[in-house]
């Protein structure tokens, strides 16, 4: 299974993944209007009356600990006929919805995730998907901010924030396949500033 954030949730990288016989799970924010209002307002319908006129799958976890009680609930039905913008999409067969609720400090804290698939896989699997995609994403978001500051970073104009998120994730992706300096990933920064040899090696992938 392959899951990519919104940003990625465009219809050729759909197609290219499921040329390759793998399964795609994109998640679908405002970047895709048309879709987005299309799979809230499916959701929101049937959870009225909990899918009593729809076939679903279902999968959820109950987790304590670091004071805080999280429930994570997840949904997964058959694309509708008359999905919005559904046409498109290549192969496309289920949407799902990922509900997380935190009780933390005493607040309640909710969030809620939409996704398109090519396959209607079971629950627990597209459960699985979501959360390691999200594991893998928090895990980067820790060693941008650690290594580049990137949460300190100030820059707005235009499309430069982006490019420069982009900047960022090809050197980390450089720094971490350089391995013959056995130093974490700020040191190798440093590294690479100091001595243009090892930046060289950085760069080359040598």
């Amino acid at each position: 299974m392959v899951t990519i954030d919104a940003m990625g949730c465009q219809t050729e990288i759909a197609r290219q993944i499921d040329a390759a016989g793998a399964t795609y799970c994109l998640a679908v924010k405002g970047n895709q209007p048309t879709l987005h209002q299309g799979i809230m307002d499916f959701f929101d319908d049937h959870l009225e009356d909990d899918f009593a006129r729809t076939d679903v799958r279902r999968y959820e976890t109950e987790e304590k600990g670091h004071g805080r009680e999280e429930n994570r609930y997840y949904f997964i039905c058959p694309v509708p006929d008359e999905l919005p913008d559904g046409s498109r999409w290549t192969k496309l067969k289920a949407i799902g919805i990922a509900i997380n609720n935190t009780l933390r400090d005493g607040k309640d804290h909710n969030e809620v995730r939409y996704y398109i698939l090519n396959k209607y896989v079971a629950a627990r699997r597209f459960a699985n998907g979501v959360r390691g995609h999200w594991g893998v994403e928090n895990n980067l978001h820790w060693q941008l901010d650690v290594t580049f500051q990137e949460d300190q970073c100030r820059i707005r104009k235009g499309h430069a924030d982006a490019n420069f998120s982009i900047l960022r994730r090809a050197a980390l992706s450089m720094l971490k396949n350089e391995t013959s300096l056995k130093v974490g990933i700020k040191n190798k920064r440093l590294a690479a500033a100091w001595d243009e040899s090892y930046l060289e090696k950085v760069l080359m992938g040598k």
